[in-house]
């Protein structure tokens, strides 16, 4: 993705990498002189700030629900306009879309708090008549982790009452494997920092949220992730392909081509490859 002037807008990441900051350039929103599309309906789901989710609807029929979850390790500093590119673009291809905005640590997140407002978040379908067709979880980063998580929740007891069930999910080099993550100290500790502490120190945050220890979820799983990527190692999606297909679940890996963020450019392969999974379904 070097070398494509304007391609993206540049801030200050925690991550070791150059993070995009969606909406800002012209190959993931379609510039300023492209056909604006539906607006989104903004809806919250708690007391936080940061509780909300946004729904978009195609002008025609929906080809299904899905639910864009942003990463950003799970800091505060990384927030929902992440996804909103990722949501415009599907809204294009017809599907109905959730961007979620959650609580995340330095304002109020982590576990277990993060994983409740994913919960609630994806619960809003129910009352919306929009759970009907497929409902996919995609996320990128640490939105792979909840992605994952939220086809997982109903098996533990603090989630078992969620009412909307992922019936697919697609991870983009996702964070799966939270306690070797947390020996690489991928993200400078950003692991520990979302679960608590190592998992010696919280072994019960782990055992909720770590979606290697959650395999398998009953939905089909795809984990697209790039060999190249630097931030978040293709080892992290193997290890839950291969947790998932041990324990009898269906789960796919996908590798793509590019860096870590190519996965959020709505003009890369490798965001083309998520589109093909979802024109599958």
């Amino acid at each position: 993705m070097t070398g494509r002037p304007g391609r993206r807008a540049v801030v200050t990441a925690a991550l070791g990498v150059p993070l995009l900051a969606a909406g800002c350039s012209a190959s993931t929103t379609g510039g300023d002189d492209a056909p604006q599309g539906p607006a989104p309906e903004r809806i919250a789901y708690g007391p936080h700030e940061a509780q909300f989710a946004e729904l978009t609807r195609p002008t025609g029929a929906s080809r299904g629900v899905v639910v864009v979850l942003h990463g950003g390790f799970w800091l505060a500093e990384y927030d929902v306009s992440l996804a909103r590119p990722l949501a415009a673009d599907l809204v294009r291809r017809g599907w109905t879309a959730l961007a979620v905005e959650y609580r995340r640590v330095g304002d109020g997140g982590g576990v277990p708090a993060t994983l409740d407002d994913v919960s609630t978040a994806l619960d809003l379908l129910a009352d919306r008549d929009l759970a009907d067709g497929p409902v996919v979880t995609l996320g990128h980063s640490a939105g792979g982790q909840l992605a994952v998580w939220a086809a997982a929740r109903t098996r533990l007891e603090r989630w078992r009452g969620a009412q909307v069930v992922p019936t697919h999910v697609v991870s983009q080099a996702g964070v799966l494997d939270l306690r070797t993550a947390a020996d690489e100290d991928l993200g400078g500790g950003a692991v520990p920092g979302f679960l608590g502490g190592t998992p010696q120190e919280r072994p019960e945050a782990y055992a909720w949220a770590d979606p290697v220890a959650l395999a398998p979820v009953e939905a089909p799983v795809w984990c697209v992730h790039g060999p190249d990527d630097g931030t978040v190692p293709i080892a992290q999606s193997q290890a839950y392909v291969r947790a998932a297909l041990a324990a009898g679940g269906a789960a796919t890996l996908i590798e793509v081509p590019g860096d870590h963020l190519d996965q959020v450019d709505t003009g890369s392969d490798a965001w083309a490859r998520t589109v093909a999974v979802l024109d599958g379904l």
